[in-house]
């Protein structure tokens, strides 16, 4: 059966005044079941409040928009309460307590993509919340709660009965949260669109590569991320991840075309790319993006902390590493065809500026 690679937008799971969860559906993308990838989207308004909860999927968090707060409590650690601001990710492992709010007039939007091998279910998050009314100790009895926490039952029905928000909630403008630290920021969190560049091509495009070197705490979550910003009418060159990892990518800003091509050299995707869009390349399949005119930018995250990736076009392709007898019996050309195909690209490296 030919897997369906068209990207796709979330959809709204629940929300309030406070703002809203989205979510991206397996039905409906179904490479997030194939490859036990989940993906999420938070956005909180001026107020709001994700009421802390914890997953069953490791994940990376990405910063869309917006500027907050994050609450995150490793296990058995004290909690981090860290200012968070756009270009901002988040490597959150297994068992984090996590909490966000947002009190800025801008919208804070949150992207989060995960390994969902061990979940629920495969291709989706599953969110188990501490409080309000599909809160874990809702479940419980009275007894149970009042002899965990050593409280009267008044007491319990009170703690355990009180919030009626799903999952976000808005709070009173007068309330005080938790100020940030910025001590708690520094191991916890990067900066893609501040962290020095791993790649800078004049016109072409820039990356910032988030692995276990500038945040340890990735390889906890056993995920690897990037942030591209593809120039105006750039390429990025056709490439494959060579260590069997899949790429998901998000469309942070811009648009695009893209194509993807698959076994037996069959094109599997060709279509347009916009901003919040999602879409997954499958292992080992080549992958090629141009941008429209405004440019595109993309945040992506890699099954695996440290990603190696082969590229077919530039300096660094693997066919500058091959000898021109190989390329001539390979293509079954003559020399001169073959050198005037090893005698470009030489500078660039990865991506391509537009044609002049």
């Amino acid at each position: 059966m030919e897997l369906d690679l068209t990207p796709q937008l979330a959809k709204k799971l629940y929300g309030g005044d406070g703002g809203a969860y989205y979510a991206w559906c397996p039905n409906e993308l179904p490479m997030l079941r194939e490859g036990n990838i989940g993906a999420g989207k938070l956005a909180l308004e001026k107020n709001g409040f994700a009421l802390p909860r914890y997953s069953d999927s490791a994940k990376v968090a990405y910063v869309l928009q917006g500027s907050g707060v994050a609450g995150i409590v490793l296990p058995e650690k004290e909690e981090k309460v860290l200012p968070i601001k756009k270009g901002d990710a988040i490597a959150l492992p297994f068992g984090v307590v996590t909490w966000w709010y947002n009190k800025e007039d801008t919208e804070l939007v949150i992207l989060f993509l995960g390994d969902t091998s061990k979940a629920h279910k495969s291709g989706s998050f599953t969110d188990f919340f501490l409080t309000g009314p599909n809160g874990i100790f809702t479940g419980f009895s009275t007894e149970f709660v009042g002899r965990a926490w050593d409280l009267e039952e008044s007491t319990v029905k009170t703690l355990v009965g009180s919030q009626s928000g799903n999952g976000i909630v808005k709070l009173d403008s007068t309330f005080k949260m938790p100020e940030p630290k910025i001590e708690h920021y520094n191991g916890m969190a990067l900066n893609c669109e501040e962290a020095p560049l791993d790649v800078d091509i004049k016109n072409g495009g820039k990356v910032v590569v988030l692995n276990t070197k500038n945040l340890p705490l990735v390889g906890e979550v056993g995920l690897g991320a990037d942030l591209v910003r593809l120039d105006g009418s750039a390429m990025c060159s056709p490439g494959f991840s060579c260590d069997s990892a899949l790429q998901v990518t998000y469309i942070v800003r811009g648009s695009g075309r893209v194509q993807v091509v698959g076994v037996d050299g069959k094109r599997v995707l060709e279509t347009r790319l916009k901003a919040g869009n999602l879409f997954i390349v499958p292992r080992f399949f080549v992958v090629s993006k141009i941008a429209d005119p405004e440019g595109m930018d993309w945040f992506s995250i890699i099954t695996t902390p440290n990603p190696i990736f082969t590229h077919l076009a530039g300096r660094t392709s693997v066919w500058k590493a091959l000898s021109p007898e190989v390329l001539q019996a390979a293509f079954n050309v003559p020399v001169d065809v073959e050198e005037k195909f090893t005698s470009k690209r030489k500078a660039e490296e990865i991506f391509f500026p537009p044609p002049n």
